[in-house]
């Protein structure tokens, strides 16, 4: 059942300000939107959406190239989880795939050298217009993120700053998605529902595709509004929220027009304990390590991890099933 549903619209540039009454208003805000459907519209005064518009020129150019020249930077020949993605590459729960393709950024870490799977220096193009206009884009929304954080701690009901030394070096990912014109295609349900792992995602679409399922067990189209971006809440903030705020299943269903899209999945550090910030006997959930969790569940996903873990070459720790967060309702409608 498709349904139609206006999602909550929440506008976060008060976040800049020095009073705090009107940053606890904005938390107010999304608090209430993320208890009542785990997505929502934000607009801000903070965004600038020029960033956006060069961001999607140059994915429109990288994607127009031939297959054979995105391989050369295929995602399975990085260090660190970067690069392309090909059509068919990723495998949700219920081995459905999308189809569409990717390039994956991550955060360009410099500091000591890590044994951590998703830090580290980008795979990157040789174009340097690509690296820097991505970099831009990505910064941007990173420095917003932070501002977001600061007013989950405050939803949540800890410090403002509780989050400030658990994001410094995250290991959020930027991607550049493509989902290629397919004539030949109708209007129907999708494939690839699952939630996100990380805390929240910002995320930027150019074309109407997006379902999210809500509490019914409905899939809910959602519509494009300009100069706003959409965010979800991920499996690591219903941990930190004890369940308050609950992690949505969403796919795109398959449609003829050509789509692009750029979530922004904002994390915690890579060792961060993700656990309720607030600590009571009626705890939900076990603590786990944030990067550990995020890693574990994208080698389910991704078929060149797979391929290790099948041969024994690599080897997940404490991993736990896809689709292990959000309504159960979801579990089953979705599955």
């Amino acid at each position: 059942m498709q349904a139609q549903y206006v999602l909550p619209l929440v506008d976060i540039s008060k976040l800049q300000s020095p009073d705090l009454a009107d940053r606890i208003e904005v938390a107010h805000a999304l608090d209430h939107a993320c208890k009542e459907v785990g997505f929502l519209y934000l607009q801000g005064s903070q965004f600038n959406f020029d960033y956006a518009k060069a961001l999607i020129e140059m994915a429109q150019s990288y994607f127009s190239q031939d297959l054979d020249t995105k391989m050369q930077h295929y995602i399975g020949k990085s260090k660190n989880h970067s690069g392309y993605v090909p059509i068919g590459e990723e495998q949700f729960a219920g081995n459905s795939y999308d189809l569409k393709e990717a390039y994956d950024v991550n955060y360009d870490y410099q500091g000591p050298e890590t044994d951590c799977p998703l830090l580290g220096p980008t795979l990157w193009p040789e174009d340097p217009d690509f690296k820097s206009i991505v970099s831009q884009y990505y910064s941007h929304l990173r420095e917003i993120s932070r501002q977001i954080f600061s007013a989950f701690a405050l939803a949540l009901g800890v410090r403002e700053d509780f989050f400030e030394s658990k994001i410094t070096d995250a290991p959020s990912q930027l991607r550049l998605i493509h989902y290629p014109y397919n004539p030949e295609v109708r209007d129907a349900e999708g494939i690839g529902a699952h939630t996100d792992y990380e805390c929240f995602t910002l995320l930027l679409p150019t074309a109407p595709g997006l379902q999210v399922l809500n509490k019914a067990g409905e899939w809910i189209d959602i519509p494009l509004i300009e100069n706003t971006l959409v965010m979800n809440i991920g499996d690591m903030m219903e941990i930190l929220s004890n369940g308050k705020y609950l992690a949505t299943k969403h796919r795109v269903k398959k449609v003829s027009e050509e789509r692009y899209s750029f979530p922004l999945f904002c994390a915690c550090n890579y060792d961060t304990v993700i656990e309720p910030v607030i600590h009571t006997e009626n705890s939900k959930y076990s603590a786990l390590i944030g990067g550990e969790h995020l890693f574990n569940q994208t080698a389910q996903t991704f078929q060149y991890l797979k391929h290790r873990v099948a041969s024994g070459e690599l080897v997940l720790k404490n991993a736990v099933p896809l689709s292990s967060f959000g309504l159960e309702e979801q579990a089953e409608t979705a599955s």
